[in-house]
């Protein structure tokens, strides 16, 4: 059938992969930090405090002091590229480009700062992608982070006429792709180790423990986790303990733990004076896994009489986060998307 010569231009069919993760501020400066932090520290999701009673504590207190504290952070982490967590999305984003045929268009996108999710979808929208497959890189589910990424991807669908017909990526906790992944990643990092730790250290984003009284899978995802790759390590480990703890606690309330630096700290007391930590729960470095754990952490294990640390990096875009990434999109992309 001819089109009339007014018809708008039809853009061939395709299917979105949008990879998301937290966020990150445009630059390491406290202006910048503070402009992300207000954005992050305002999510309903993240904060469960009336807004009546945070906004003013909030503005009037955190606002005025954190921001300069976390610029330190990002200054020590931040490269050319950029934030890591920006610069490792894109590369894993770039890593699977042609993972799932020519017709899948894969794209990353921030929670928080930029590119922002609402502007990668639309443009998606507009490159065809009829079918878009959320990605929220979080293993472990928690309403404070993969909640939120598909809500703000769920309120720019809420102002399309025409919206694509959309897929959200599940939890992978207990993923064997993911358990393997990480598997893989540690053994090699053990065996380039000049050192042998007694004790692996697995450390979680913390949250508030209300979260779990209030019905939040986080903790018991975070503790299947641990129990699966200590079990996938157990011809590696000969023994030697795989501890879990909750690092990033914030303000006054009780939080998950017991806390990374309490752990940390309290190791060499009971002889443990070399240790290897890695961070599960981060699909990719950041200024949590390379400010807080790589450096303070090692200053607070080393300051308490700890010998040797080291720090194993997140599966990021090296061969098995990627591998992993391809297998467990492709399983969401069933009937949308033919390998490629």
């Amino acid at each position: 059938m001819e089109l009339p010569a007014d018809h708008p231009p039809i853009v061939r069919p395709r299917v979105g992969v949008l990879l998301i993760n937290l966020g990150t501020p445009d630059g390491p400066d406290p202006k910048s930090v503070k402009r992300y932090l207000a954005e992050f520290l305002s999510d309903r999701r993240v904060v469960e405090i009336p807004p009546i009673a945070w906004q003013p504590i909030l503005r009037g207190i955190i606002l005025n002091t954190r921001p300069k504290k976390s610029s330190e952070a990002y200054s020590q982490v931040w490269s050319d590229d950029g934030s890591p967590l920006a610069a490792i999305t894109k590369a894993q984003a770039l890593a699977l480009k042609n993972a799932f045929g020519p017709e899948v268009l894969v794209d990353w996108a921030m929670r928080y700062g930029k590119p922002a999710i609402g502007d990668r979808l639309q443009a998606m929208k507009d490159a065809g992608c009829d079918r878009i497959l959320l990605a929220p890189l979080y293993p472990q589910y928690c309403a404070a982070t993969t909640a939120t990424a598909n809500d703000k991807a769920f309120a720019k669908l809420a102002a399309m006429r025409w919206q694509p017909a959309i897929r959200t990526l599940p939890p992978y906790h207990d993923d064997r792709a993911y358990i393997d992944a990480l598997r893989a990643s540690v053994e090699a990092a053990l065996q380039a180790l000049e050192f042998e730790p007694q004790a692996l250290v697995a450390s979680f984003h913390g949250m508030p423990r209300r979260t779990l009284s209030l019905g939040d899978p986080y903790h018991c995802h975070c503790q299947k986790t641990a129990r699966l790759l200590e079990e996938a390590l157990a011809p590696v480990l000969a023994g030697r303990p795989l501890i879990t703890s909750f690092q990033s606690r914030f303000g006054p309330a009780e939080w998950l733990g017991p806390a990374t630096d309490d752990t940390l700290s309290a190791l060499p007391g009971k002889g443990v004076t070399r240790v290897a930590i890695i961070a599960p729960g981060f699909s990719a470095d950041c200024v949590e896994t390379l400010e807080e754990l790589s450096i303070r952490g090692r200053e607070e294990f080393e300051a308490a009489g700890g010998t040797d640390f080291a720090y194993i990096p997140c599966l990021n875009a090296g061969e098995e986060g990627i591998s992993m990434l391809k297998a467990l999109l492709q399983r969401e992309l069933a009937g949308w998307a033919c390998p490629a």
